[in-house]
């Protein structure tokens, strides 16, 4: 069976697509002829590079899914005339919008389709993640109506839980889709394709049959990872040098792990991830170096980006001080409970960027989110990945049921303090997503209201949607996040250039604190004050901890008066009964 896997718009294009990758490499091994179209690249080269980045870091609303939508679905797209225009957060200008719906996308179409040898092919598949439906239902419609034998293979985020049945019901260029991972149900469907049986007997793949939906349950996740082949982003990386895109600020995606073991325990309210496979399963050190190994040498670059939604604890001994040897660069989605230890192993081993969730400086809001991390915990990851030079990919979300004022509020005080440490890119609502605990507990729910500028009539979108509008009781107003906002906007302009370091010698500690032009000053403590100090300088602790670890003879109460003034001067975070001490080492990398 030829076969071509396409990522349409809106993936990001500074990366291939794992999934096609990693299904074309088991594809042959599985003895199909299966090859990757990277189309989304073909749309940023027309449009170019900055439309298309904002069109595909645009979240607020489906405008990638509407600039497909009448090629999508023809004269069922419910705003021809363009009505989600007149929305105020939109990523380029109304016009220019227009434009790219009314000719940019038609001539994108057009050329995909003369482009490729089409004739000779006999699935095509699509993945689909996020605001990737429409424009592949596009492609997929013009395939069908030019080459009616070709079968249309659908899989994704986009097809998981009721999602991939409500689609295959109801848009009738979809022939089969994968509901889960594909890495057996692919080959599987492959073979029955061949052999002339039923590929809806392949366990997690939809089709229609007799005018209604047959789904036959998926098998259980994949938990033998070392198995799986490593990816193949060839034709990513060909056609990216054809049409002449940039390639040096990249990343190669790879896969260590699956699922998220904290999440398996204690789900994080909020996300949506994972909706059908949580189990977390990892692969050996071995084979993450092995795979590493052989792609950087394949594809020529050093620059990787695990997709995994959580690192493998295990990997702190195990895999990450292995690859200090290796020269690799990488992004790693983490836990916020990180040792100073850890993040510096983390650094010495290539790691260049993290996403570590950390989400809020409440651990009251932190609690409501079950992530299990204390203020105080995320603040001192931001310590340690500033001092060793780590990128911290962050947010503040708010917005959740139980919340108070003064969580934002404590926030907005806290802020000004923390400005020599990297900020959060935003303060914003949370979005409800399918599959979240929140969605379950929220009953009150409708799908985002965008979607209805997308789909037609006939799509049901209680079953297809993944983002929805919600009215939570009792939710604070925007009001109540406007001076964090503010203070955070303020954050983002002061800290490339602030600093707050220590010197230090056993019962003398001088801290140097630049963080404000007006404020600049020299803090010296000594004694028992100096000790009180640097026994807060590595991690979180409290004023009882201390005064053991130090042997004082002061009350606990006046240890946490002491943590009180230092507090009080910006020195220290305070978190209920933690203290963290502020300051960072004067010598760098130790």
């Amino acid at each position: 069976m030829r076969t071509v896997l396409v990522s349409m718009p809106f993936m990001d294009i500074d990366r291939p697509s794992i999934q096609l990758g990693l299904l074309t490499a088991i594809g042959a091994e599985h003895g199909f002829a299966v090859r990757t179209l990277h189309a989304n690249l073909d749309l940023a080269a027309r449009v170019g590079v900055d439309d298309y980045v904002r069109l595909a870091g645009h979240r607020s609303r489906l405008v990638g899914e509407w600039l497909f939508s009448v090629e999508a679905f023809g004269a069922s797209a419910p705003d021809p005339s363009g009505t989600l225009l007149e929305s105020p957060e939109l990523p380029l200008p109304p016009e220019r919008l227009r434009h790219i719906r009314d000719h940019e996308v038609p001539a994108f179409l057009d050329a995909l389709l003369l482009a490729e040898p089409w004739h000779e092919v006999d699935v095509v598949g699509f993945s689909s993640t996020y605001q990737q439906n429409a424009a592949s239902f596009a492609l997929a419609r013009r395939l069908k109506q030019r080459y009616p034998g070709i079968v249309t293979l659908f899989g994704g985020a986009n097809f998981d839980g009721e999602m991939g049945p409500e689609l295959v019901r109801s848009v009738d260029c979809v022939d089969l889709a994968v509901v889960g991972e594909a890495d057996t149900a692919f080959p599987a469907v492959l073979r029955a394709l061949a052999d002339g049986t039923d590929p809806a007997a392949v366990p997690g793949v939809v089709c229609r049959a007799g005018g209604a939906v047959s789904a036959t349950p998926p098998a259980p996740p994949h938990d033998r990872l070392d198995e799986l082949p490593a990816p193949d982003y060839t034709e990513y990386f060909d056609r990216l040098a054809a049409l002449d895109l940039p390639r040096d600020t990249g990343w190669i995606p790879f896969e260590s792990a699956r699922g998220c073991w904290w999440g398996a325990k204690h789900h994080c309210t909020f996300c949506g991830l994972n909706g059908s496979t949580m189990a977390f399963r990892s692969k050996s050190p071995d084979r993450v170096r092995t795979e590493l190994a052989l792609l950087a040498r394949r594809h020529r670059s050093f620059r990787f980006a695990a997709v995994d939604n959580i690192l493998d604890p295990t990997y702190l001994t195990t895999l990450v001080p292995a690859l200090a040897d290796d020269g690799y660069q990488l992004f790693y989605e983490v836990k916020a409970n990180l040792t100073r230890a850890q993040v510096r192993l983390l650094a010495r081993a290539g790691v260049t960027h993290l996403q570590p969730g950390l989400e809020s400086l409440s651990t009251n809001v932190l609690r409501l989110m079950r992530k299990g991390v204390r203020a105080a915990q995320n603040v001192n990851l931001l310590r340690w990945a500033r001092y060793y030079g780590v990128d911290v990919a962050w947010s503040i979300l708010c917005g959740f049921p139980g919340e108070c004022e003064t969580d934002y509020a404590g926030q907005a005080l806290a802020a000004p303090h923390l400005v020599h440490l990297q900020p959060p890119a935003s303060v914003d609502r949370i979005w409800l997503e399918r599959f979240s605990p929140l969605f379950t507990t929220i009953p009150r729910r409708t799908p985002e209201a965008s979607y209805r500028l997308v789909y037609p009539s006939t799509v049901d979108l209680d079953r297809m949607a993944y983002f929805f509008d919600y009215d939570l009781p009792d939710a604070l107003p925007d009001s109540a996040y406007e001076s964090l906002r503010d203070a955070v906007s303020a954050w983002n302009t002061a800290w490339h250039t602030a600093t707050l370091t220590y010197r230090s010698t056993p019962g003398f500690v001088q801290i140097f604190d630049n963080r404000s032009p007006d404020g600049r000053g020299t803090y010296t403590f000594e004694g028992p004050l100096a000790d009180l100090y640097l026994a807060c300088v590595d991690r979180p602790t409290t004023a009882s901890a201390v005064r053991a670890k130090l042997g004082l003879t002061w009350p606990v109460e006046a240890v946490e008066e002491a943590f009180g003034e230092f507090g009080r001067r910006g020195l220290m975070f305070l978190d209920g009964n933690l203290a963290v001490a502020l300051a960072l080492p004067a010598v760098p990398g130790r």
